[in-house]
């Protein structure tokens, strides 16, 4: 079922990795040509146009943008028990492992009188988004939320989209996550419009105001992305995200059963979601193929599941060794890398490039997405490579604080002014030079 690429016995260069490795066909700049109006049309004219857009790509038209708080209160009432339960387990270890994460003020003694302080500062308000397209996602509330709750962000509004079958609204999990969560501030609005809503702001249609975020997280599809893209800047992001992605690094003593079902975990998102198996056992690659003609048939998705693993984003990698399978990875840098192999602990502390890491036959991806106190928004299509997950540092502003006596700035202020002289900026070294009347010696 799954394309394969035998590179046993050879060692590609990193170029050539890059270029061999499965993909998925995402090309944001594409999408960028249909997603500028959207946004120009929000600048211009706010929630009418939101709704317009809203109307049009959702086959809804909600009364206002903001959801009733009322709305919010219901939602959870009516929650189904399991899934709360299931949700506050998610929301508690969510907390645990991102309360780490707070950085600390760090203070520099750079010579007597003279220090530089590392002050962290959340930013002032965030939109997070939560997808509602293919499947509806109350646990990226969560996982966009707790960080920002924790990092100290006063402002938060989250934003989904509404659903026709909802009567506008977004769709009750949502709005029940947000209510466990403490936010009170929902916006029916998906796509491109909601990120340009979230940018500019606007009049809500009974007069409220609709206030800009400074940043926005969440993952979506590929007209969110590019409007991210097109608004960068006006705000920061987390990530251009693009389709969900596994690779599983395993050899001989994985079980087919388990990768199987890991590859196929990931593949009922999205028909371009990739899954990718690298390994060193051939035996194991014809038993995962087995295994997966079995499963699929049995999926309640498996139309979706099997587009996604016959794409050319998805298949198998065969190589000679698990140094190897390790430069593969490497070079690949999924959003949710697996390690099942012998020792599979070393072998991932060995890993450099990889959104999160699942170690081991009893941490697969799902664990991560749900309730393992990990965060599961993490880089795809390879900006693992140089990129992180969503955190608490997401949502913080390193600043220097810059604090010298007279004495401090006299002893350095030759320093200055050879510097600021050497870059042909005089009045550098003289706004120095002025503070002791123009001479420093």
């Amino acid at each position: 079922m799954l394309n394969r690429t035998d590179l046993r016995g050879q060692v590609p260069t990193a170029a050539e990795l890059r270029a061999t490795l499965p993909r998925a066909e995402y090309d944001v700049d594409a999408a960028l040509h249909h997603v500028r109006p959207v946004v120009e049309a929000v600048r211009d004219r706010g929630v009418d146009a939101v709704l317009e857009y809203t109307e049009k790509f959702d086959k809804v038209r909600p009364a206002s943008v903001r959801v009733p708080r009322a709305s919010l209160t219901q939602a959870l009432e009516q929650l189904d028990p399991a899934v709360r339960a299931a949700l506050e387990e998610s929301i508690t270890r969510a907390r645990k492992v991102h309360a780490e994460q707070r950085r600390t003020d760090v203070t520099t003694t750079v010579v007597d009188g003279g220090t530089v302080t590392e002050k962290w500062v959340p930013v002032e308000r965030v939109g997070l988004y939560a997808p509602g397209g293919l499947a509806v996602y109350p646990s990226t509330v969560v996982m966009n939320v707790v960080p920002a709750q924790i990092a100290g962000v006063g402002s938060l509004v989250v934003c989904s989209p509404p659903q026709a079958a909802f009567d506008g609204l977004p769709h009750p999990t949502i709005l029940a996550a947000a209510e466990l969560l403490g936010v009170d501030e929902v916006w029916a609005a998906g796509g491109a419009q909601a990120v340009a809503l979230l940018a500019y702001g606007g009049t809500d249609t009974d007069g409220a105001e609709l206030t800009p975020v400074d940043i926005v997280t969440g993952p979506g599809n590929i007209y969110l992305t590019a409007a991210k893209r097109l608004l960068r800047g006006l705000i920061g992001i987390d990530a251009e995200a693009g389709p969900t992605e596994i690779a599983i690094l395993a050899d001989e003593t994985a079980d087919p059963v388990h990768v199987a079902a890991d590859l196929i975990s990931q593949a009922e998102h999205d028909p371009l979601a990739a899954s990718v198996l690298v390994t060193t056992s051939l035996e194991l690659a014809d038993a995962v193929d087995k295994e997966l003609v079995n499963r699929v048939a049995a999926t309640k998705h498996s139309e979706r599941v099997a587009e996604a693993l016959g794409g050319k984003q998805s298949g198998v990698i065969l190589v000679s060794t698990v140094d190897d399978g390790l430069r593969v990875v490497d070079a690949y840098a999924a959003e949710h890398l697996e390690i099942q192999t012998a020792d599979s602990r070393a072998v991932a502390a060995r890993v450099r490039n990889a959104g999160a890491i699942f170690v081991g036959a009893y941490a697969p991806v799902s664990l991560g997405d749900y309730c393992a106190g990990s965060n599961h928004v993490l880089p795809t299509g390879g900006f693992a490579r140089h990129s992180s997950g969503l955190s608490v540092q997401s949502f913080l502003k390193g600043i220097h604080v810059v604090d010298y006596t007279e004495d401090a700035l006299r002893e350095v202020a030759g320093r200055v002014v050879a510097l600021a002289d050497a870059e042909d900026l005089p009045a550098h070294g003289e706004a120095v030079t002025a503070r002791f009347g123009g001479s420093i010696r």
